[in-house]
This record gives C-alpha cells, sequence and structure tokens, in this order.
C-alpha cells in the first residue's frame, strides 16, 4: 500500500539533520541568532565599538579612524635669545658682585684662594650668557671682565687687610688711597697672583658656553 505523499505547498516538517537544527531551514527563515539572520547587503547589527562600520582611510580625515590629535596645531620652538646688550650688563654687575665677595673673603682669611677666582669667573660668564643668549662676544667679553674682577677682589683684600695695620676703614683705603693699593699688589704679586686671573678668565670663558 502506498503512502500518501504530501502537497508540494505544504510545509514539510523536516527533522534535524545531523543533529544540526538550522538545517532544515528555509533560506531567510529567522534562527534566533540577531547576527545569522542578517541578510547579504544589509546593515550589521550594533556591535558597541563606534568606529566598527568605519571603512579604512587616511589617518587625520573627518570620520575616518586616525592617529589621536593627528591635526593638532602644534606651538613653534621658543626664538633663542640673543641680547647682547642686557647680556653685558649682566656681566659687570655680576663682575663687581663678585669681586666685593672675592676681596672680603681673600681678605678675612689674609691669602688669595684659587678655586674662589675659578668660582667668580664661571659666575661672571654663565651670567652673561644665561640672560643675553648665544652671541660669541659674550664668553670673550665675560673673560676679560673676570680678569678685572678677581685683580678688583684682591685689592679689596690688600685694602681690608691693611685696614688692621692703619686703623682704618677699608672703603676709605679704597677710595683716598687707590695707588697704594695697587702698588702693594704689584710688589707682593707672583706666580700664583698671575695664575689665578687666567684661570678666572678661562671659568668665564667656559661658563659662558655652558650657559649658551
Amino acid at each position: 500500500m502506498s503512502q500518501p505523499v504530501p502537497p508540494a505547498n505544504q510545509p514539510n516538517d523536516a527533522q534535524p539533520v545531523g543533529g544540526n537544527p538550522y538545517a532544515g531551514q528555509q533560506p531567510g527563515a529567522p534562527t534566533g541568532n540577531p547576527y545569522a539572520d542578517q541578510q547579504p547587503g544589509q546593515p550589521g547589527a550594533p556591535t558597541g565599538n563606534p568606529f566598527a562600520g568605519q571603512q579604512p582611510g587616511p589617518y587625520g580625515q573627518p570620520g575616518q579612524p586616525g592617529v589621536p590629535f593627528a591635526g593638532a596645531p602644534f606651538a613653534p620652538p621658543a626664538p633663542a635669545r640673543n641680547n647682547l646688550g642686557l647680556g653685558l650688563l649682566t656681566a659687570v654687575v655680576t663682575a663687581v658682585v663678585a669681586a666685593f665677595l672675592y676681596g672680603a673673603i681673600a681678605g678675612a682669611i689674609e691669602r688669595e684662594v684659587g678655586y674662589i677666582a675659578i668660582g667668580v669667573g664661571f659666575l661672571v660668564g654663565f651670567a652673561a650668557s644665561k640672560v643675553g643668549g648665544q652671541n660669541p662676544v659674550l664668553p670673550v667679553v665675560s673673560a676679560v671682565l673676570s680678569v678685572g674682577a678677581v685683580y678688583l677682589g684682591q685689592l679689596v683684600g690688600i685694602a681690608i687687610i691693611l685696614a688692621d695695620l692703619v686703623h682704618q676703614s677699608a672703603s676709605s683705603l679704597f677710595i683716598d688711597h687707590f695707588d697704594v693699593l695697587t702698588k702693594a699688589w704689584s710688589e707682593g704679586s707672583d706666580f700664583k697672583t698671575y695664575l689665578f686671573l687666567l684661570v678666572g678668565a678661562a671659568a668665564a670663558f667656559g661658563g659662558a658656553k655652558k650657559a649658551a
């Protein structure tokens, strides 16, 4: 006896094939999986990633993923300092102050100290270039001023030493008897005295280069 054949327009209750419950479904039928039910050409389901649907493109284009801050403007580098006049003024003021400090120390201990002369020169050159910039004139001028600062400091030291001997103030000796101080310096100077002048100049030149 033949089995009845179902009509062609009636759905056939297909059984799962190979354990796959979706194998017998018609194309386009819902499966319960929101990603499996998408049709070709239709927009995909949201994934939570705002850049997932964007097309790759060059960095920095609107609407395209790119490097952060790719189009952000950056400030130009600061211009180099080059104020010769202010640098020279700073060198002169620093030399005068350093000279009196050097003289006060030398007069208190009654002898010259080489590393203080080096410190005077370095301070003059460093301050000049720090304020005036990279002008090539500043190291040379600083070296010359440092020689004058060390020499002036030695005279101040002599004035302090002589002030105790003649019972007169050092400032009075420095102003009223400057010739006496210079004569005492020339008579008491030796190789070490001139060496301190040279090392002060070298330190000023090096300090100016370091600051620039």
